[in-house]
């Protein structure tokens, strides 16, 4: 059998490694209570079936940027290690929806959803609702459990595991700590710049860019030096990755993103787009304008046609023209830090595209 092509198929050979570890954890625990293969079913195809696999992506150009080897040893542990990052953002996903009492994920039913209409489709006693809640909390919780055990026996020298530590320990406690904050500033109902970015830095790019790149230098033996200038990188892209969903969230074709259009408005998000719509609307004396913004915050009830007219005001009063400027200056920033880290060839040209794909998803 020849050996995989990791660089030119990396999600596909992300995807192998999911399926894998996947297979060999559910059939242990499958053989001493098969009642949960429900769940274990539940959760691969949510894995397995749709995502950008950015996290692993990321991780595996922060290890090749910085001298990782596809041809080496240590090639396939680092797939395994770099694909661990996928249970983390199914727990979060999970969980996400959960908190969010939202529907639909990638065009389908949530967990929570689908096992409270499972459990009705049975006729089971109790609430149905109830059962859908408990059951989504402990997939999310076994994707949790299982991307520990998938990191941790990545076929690699227990000294580069240890390397990689502290990125896979600041990255589960930072994602946690950003879904606190987002869900307090909900509750407190802060809507000011400044909590966005927080949120933002904390629940997505640190997450999703910063210590998945870190996890991968680390793996590969880089300095500090090389490490901060990649977290540097990592924190603008991030941020303007979340710039994007947000544009999207109002914006997107409920299609092409998987959601309903508004749907970050129903829940309450105080995004970066909603802070400025309401800074430039209160600098402008739109008084009428604010009105629209801040009553589509929270309102489970918005229709379309409410979701148009905070469109319209939010256009109007230039927040979104503000928030592409600032996806354009993060991406700028962003760049120049990948130039200073110099990595080795081709990791600058896939972050690169990387950043392009993040950044300029149209609507």
């Amino acid at each position: 059998m020849s050996e995989p092509d990791y660089d030119a198929d990396l999600p596909a050979n992300v995807e192998r490694a999911l399926t894998e570890f996947i297979g060999r954890a559910g059939t242990e625990i499958c053989t001493t209570e098969p009642s949960v293969q429900t769940g274990i079913d539940a959760l691969s195809d949510f894995v397995l079936n749709g995502g950008k696999r950015l996290r692993p992506t990321f991780a595996w150009w922060g290890w090749r940027g910085a001298g990782g080897d596809p041809a080496g040893p240590d090639a396939e542990g680092v797939l395994q290690a770099a694909a661990s990052l996928e249970l983390i953002q199914a727990c979060a996903l999970i969980h996400d929806d959960l908190i969010d009492s939202s529907d639909s994920r990638r065009g389908s039913p949530t967990v929570h959803i689908a096992f409270a209409k499972h459990h009705a489709d049975q006729g089971w006693l109790g609430s149905p609702a109830t059962f859908g809640l408990a059951a989504a909390v402990l997939i999310g919780d076994l994707a949790l459990a299982w991307a520990d055990d998938m990191f941790a026996d990545a076929p690699l020298p227990a000294a580069k595991i240890a390397l990689a530590r502290p990125a896979w320990r600041a990255m589960r406690t930072e994602v946690l700590a950003g879904q606190y904050l987002d869900m307090r500033t909900q509750a407190t109902g802060d809507t000011s710049v400044e909590a966005a970015l927080r949120i933002d830095m904390l629940k997505t790019a640190a997450y999703t860019v910063q210590r998945p790149l870190h996890l991968g230098a680390a793996l590969a033996g880089a300095d500090e030096e090389l490490i901060s200038t990649l977290l540097d990188f990592g924190g603008d892209v991030g941020v303007a990755f979340q710039l994007r969903d947000d544009l999207l969230g109002v914006f997107g074709d409920p299609s092409v993103t998987g959601k309903p259009a508004g749907d970050d408005l129903r829940e309450g998000k105080r995004t970066l787009l909603v802070a400025l719509g309401l800074e430039n609307a209160a600098r402008r004396d739109r008084p009428e304008a604010a009105k629209i913004i801040s009553g589509a915050i929270g309102n489970a009830t918005l229709s379309d046609t409410d979701v148009e007219a905070v469109r319209q005001a939010l256009t109007e009063v230039g927040a979104v023209d503000a928030v592409e400027r600032r996806i354009d200056e993060l991406t700028g920033t962003a760049m120049a830090a990948l130039d200073r880290a110099r990595l080795a060839a081709p990791a600058t040209a896939e972050l690169t595209a990387l950043v392009v794909k993040a950044t300029k998803r149209a609507y």
